[in-house]
C-alpha cells in the first residue's frame, strides 16, 4: 500500500558531537555501520518498505557524504509522484542554522505547502531499528490524533536517559518528563516500566503548521518538539503515543522486537555493531521480507587466503563486506566495511574495520574502530595499553574503545 496522502520529513542534520571522530568529517546519519550500511539507511528501509515514497531529508552539518550516499543509494520515480530529495538548511527565515528540531521544520513550511499532505511524519535519521510505519500512522486515525509520539517502553531504571511520557489508560499523552532523576511516571499496570520518546512524530498537517507558526513567535523557546511543541501541545489537543514495542514487521523474530538503539556515543556505536554478530541477532540484516537496502558497490567477493601452519586466513563469528581480503591474519567478532586487508600473522577482535583500512603483518588490534584509509603498521598494537593509545592522539572511551581517525597516518 502507498500512502500518497503522507509526507515525510527525515531530520539528518546532527552533528553528532558524541561519535566524535567518527563525526569528524560526516554527519551522524552518515556514518557507516554493520559493514555495509550507513546509519540513515535503517530509517530510509522502514519507510520505503512500508509504502512512504515523498520522503524530504533535512540536512545540515558536514553533510557531503551523506549527499552523495543518499542521491546514489535512494532514487526515486518522479513519474509516479515519488520523490526522495535532500533538502539543505536554506535559511528561509533568516540567517541562521537550525536552532532546534521544530526550527528546521518551521524554516522549511514551503514544502509542505507546496504538497499540501494530510499528514507529516517526522522521524530522526540516526537510530537503528525496524519500524512499520503503517501500524502507527493506523493508530494515528484510529484514535483522531493531532500528534502520535512512538515511544519505547525502557527500565524504570533508565528513566534518566530520556524524555519520559506520561499517559492514562487510553495512552492518551497527559504529561511529559525530561529526564527525570527521580519519581518518573510509569506506564499504566506496569510499574517497573516507563516510556521513553523515540523522537518519531505524526502531525495532522493543519495542527502542525499552526503550532510550528505559534513556537516561531515565542521568544522563550529552543524551537524543539520535546521540550516546547509537545510540552504546550498535549494539555489542549489530541496526543497520543504509540507503543514500538508492539509494532511487528514480516519476518520478525521474537528477540527483535522492540529492537531500538541510539548510537549517540562510541560505545553504544560499538556496541550495536557487536550485537549483529551473535547466532540470533536482536537486530537481523538477513530478513528477506524486509530487506536493508543500501549503496551497491561493484567489489569482488571477500576473500580467504592461505592455511600453511600458522598462516591462516579466518574469520569467526564476524561479518565481512565485499571487497575484503583476509590474507593470513585471523578475526573474531569483527564488523569488517569494504576493501579491508588483514595480512599474514595479524590478529584482530572485537573490533570494527571501515573502509580501505590495511592491517600489517603480525599487528594486534583488540575492541577498536579504524576508521577509513589507515594502514595499521606491522607489529602495530592498538587496545592493549590504554595510556599509549591515548599519548599516540587516539581517543579512548572509559569502557576502553579506541578508535583511529580516519586517514591517520600511523
Amino acid at each position: 500500500m502507498i500512502t500518497d496522502d503522507t509526507l515525510v520529513m527525515i531530520m539528518a542534520g546532527g552533528e553528532g558531537k558524541r561519535l566524535y571522530p567518527l563525526t569528524k568529517d560526516r554527519a551522524k546519519p552518515a556514518v557507516p555501520f554493520g559493514g555495509r550500511y550507513r546509519i540513515i539507511d535503517f530509517v530510509m528501509n522502514n519507510f520505503i518498505n512500508s509504502g512512504f515514497y515523498k520522503i524530504k531529508v533535512l540536512t545540515q552539518f558536514k553533510s557531503d557524504s551523506l549527499n552523495k550516499h543518499i542521491s546514489r543509494t535512494w532514487p526515486a520515480t518522479p513519474i509516479y509522484g515519488q520523490f526522495i530529495d535532500l533538502v539543505p538548511a536554506q535559511m528561509r527565515t533568516g540567517g541562521e542554522w537550525y536552532q532546534g528540531t521544530a526550527d528546521a521544520i518551521y524554516q522549511n513550511l514551503n514544502i509542505i505547502y507546496d504538497i499540501e499532505p494530510k499528514y507529516v511524519c517526522i522521524f530522526g535519521g540516526d537510530h537503528i531499528y525496524k519500524m512499520d510505519v503503517r501500524h502507527m500512522q493506523k493508530y494515528h486515525r484510529k484514535k483522531g490524533a493531532d500528534l502520535t509520539i512512538s515511544a519505547i517502553p525502557v527500565p524504570v531504571e533508565m528513566a534518566s536517559e530520556f524524555g519520559i511520557m506520561v499517559i492514562n489508560d487510553d495512552w492518551k499523552l497527559i504529561g511529559f518528563q525530561e529526564k527525570p532523576k527521580e519519581n518518573p511516571a510509569t506506564i499504566p499496570g506496569r510499574p517497573d516500566m516507563v516510556l521513553a520518546s523515540m523522537g518519531n512524530y505524526i502531525f495532522n498537517t493543519d495542527t502542525l503548521l499552526k503550532e510550528l507558526e505559534t513556537n516561531a513567535q515565542r521568544p522563550d523557546t529552543r524551537h524543539d518538539f520535546g521540550y516546547d511543541i509537545i510540552q504546550n501541545m498535549y494539555s489542549r489537543a489530541n496526543v497520543y503515543v504509540y507503543d514500538f514495542s508492539r509494532n511487528h514487521i514480516r519476518g520478525m523474530t521474537e528477540t527483535e522486537k522492540g529492537y531500538w538503539k541510539d548510537v549517540g556515543s562510541i560505545d553504544a556505536y560499538w556496541q550495536a555493531n557487536m550485537d549483529l554478530l551473535e547466532a540470533l541477532p536482536e537486530f537481523d540484516l538477513y530478513n528477506q521480507d524486509w530487506p536493508l537496502r543500501t549503496e551497491n558497490h561493484n567489489l569482488p567477493p571477500a576473500k580467504f587466503i592461505w592455511k600453511e601452519s600458522e598462516r591462516v586466513g579466518m574469520a569467526t563469528n564476524s561479518l565481512v563486506s565485499e571487497g575484503c581480503v583476509i590474507s593470513g591474519g585471523q578475526i573474531n567478532r569483527c564488523v569488517l566495511s569494504f576493501s579491508v586487508r588483514v595480512n599474514s600473522f595479524a590478529h584482530v577482535e572485537e573490533s570494527i574495520l571501515m573502509e580501505n583500512v590495511n592491517i600489517g603483518r603480525y599487528a594486534k588490534i583488540s575492541r577498536a574502530i579504524i576508521d577509513k584509509g589507515v594502514f595499521i603498521p606491522p607489529y602495530y598494537q592498538i587496545g592493549y595499553n590504554k595510556e599509549e593509545d591515548i599519548a599516540r592522539g587516539f581517543e579512548v572511551t572509559e569502557t576502553g574503545i579506541t578508535v583511529v581517525p580516519k586517514g591517520a597516518i600511523l
